[in-house]
C-alpha cells in the first residue's frame, strides 16, 4: 500500500525565535492538520536543555521553561497533537538535551545540518570546500547515532537540508554527491537497526527536476538498507504550512514509498 502522508512531526509555532509569525499559533497548527485530515502532529520548537552547557545566546534563550509556554496543546477528536522539541548538535559534538530530558518530551528531532550556524555547529568557516562539508556530513550523523538515546521517538532531521550550504546551490548539491556511497549504508544501515526516524522534510523538496537524483540519491540508499521515514514540514510560518503536503506527497511519490516504510512512533 502506498505511503499515506497523514501526519507532521516537525513544525515551529511562534514560540521559536526563527518563527517572527505571530499567526504561527498552536490552534493555527491544529487547524493545518484538520485541514489535511492528519491523525497525528507534534510540535517541536527550537530547545536546549538548561542543564547542558550552551554555546549559543541565541539556543540559550529557548530553555524547557520558554518552550513548554505552548502546553497544554489544543485537541481534536481525529488529531494527536504531541510535545516534542527540535535541539541541536554543536561544534563539539554535544547534543542540546540531556538523556534524562527526552522523558519530557513524545518526539525529539535532532538536525545534523545546521552548517549555516557557524558558531554553533560548524568549526570550519562559510568557504569549506564541498568535501570538508560532505566528510561534516558523515561525521555529524554517525556522531548521533553512536550515542545512548532513545532512538524509538527520534528524528533525523532534513539530512539533505540546503543550509548545509545556502550561499551556494552548486556547493550545496556538489556536497550532497560527495558523501560517499560506502559511508550512506553504513550509516544508514545502524539508522535502521536502531529504530531511528528518517525525516522527509518538506522544504527540502524544493528542488528543480535536473536536480532529482542528488536530492534523492540518499533517501533511495536509506530505503535500501531498510530506515524508516517520516514527514515534517519544517513549518516556521503560515504560508509553509500551507505547501507542506503537496511537497510531502511529491517526495513520497518519486520515492516510491510505501506503507512498510513509515516510521511509527511510539512515544
Amino acid at each position: 500500500m502506498k505511503y499515506i502522508v497523514d501526519h507532521d512531526f516537525h513544525i515551529h509555532s511562534r514560540i521559536s525565535l526563527c518563527s517572527k509569525d505571530e499567526e504561527q499559533t498552536t490552534e493555527r497548527i491544529l487547524k493545518y492538520a484538520k485541514d489535511n485530515r492528519f491523525k497525528t502532529i507534534c510540535l517541536t520548537d527550537h530547545f536546549w536543555d538548561e542543564n547542558v552547557e550552551c554555546l549559543s545566546q541565541w539556543y540559550s534563550k529557548q530553555p524547557y521553561s520558554h518552550i513548554s509556554q505552548a502546553k497544554p496543546l489544543p485537541q481534536d477528536e481525529n488529531v494527536k497533537f504531541l510535545f516534542g522539541c527540535e535541539t541541536e548538535l554543536n561544534t563539539f559534538l554535544t547534543l542540546g538535551i540531556s538523556k534524562e530530558k527526552f522523558d519530557d518530551f513524545d518526539f525529539v528531532v535532532i538536525p545534523t545540518t545546521h552548517f549555516h550556524m557557524i558558531s554553533l555547529t560548524e568549526s570550519d568557516d562559510e568557504f569549506a570546500t564541498p568535501k570538508i562539508r560532505a566528510n561534516l556530513w558523515v561525521k555529524r550523523f554517525e556522531t548521533v547515532l553512536n550515542m545512548d538515546l532513545p532512538f524509538h521517538k527520534i528524528g533525523i532531521a532534513h539530512m539533505v537540508c540546503p543550509l548545509i550550504c545556502r550561499q551556494d546551490r552548486e556547493i550545496y548539491l556538489k556536497t550532497l554527491n560527495l558523501i560517499p556511497e560506502e559511508d550512506a549504508k553504513r550509516i544508514f544501515k545502524k539508522a535502521a537497526e536502531l529504530g531511528v526516524g528518517i525525516e522527509i522534510n518538506s522544504m527540502d523538496m524544493k528542488f528543480e527536476e535536473n536536480e532529482t537524483e542528488t536530492v534523492l540519491r540518499l533517501f533511495k540508499i536509506a530505503k535500501e538498507c531498510g530506515c524508516k521515514f517520516y514527514c515534517g514540514s519544517d513549518a516556521h510560518k503560515t504560508f509553509e504550512l500551507d505547501e507542506a503536503k503537496a511537497l510531502l506527497e511529491k517526495a513520497v511519490e518519486l520515492l516510491e514509498l510505501t506503507e512498510d516504510d513509515k516510521f511509527i512512533l511510539q512515544p
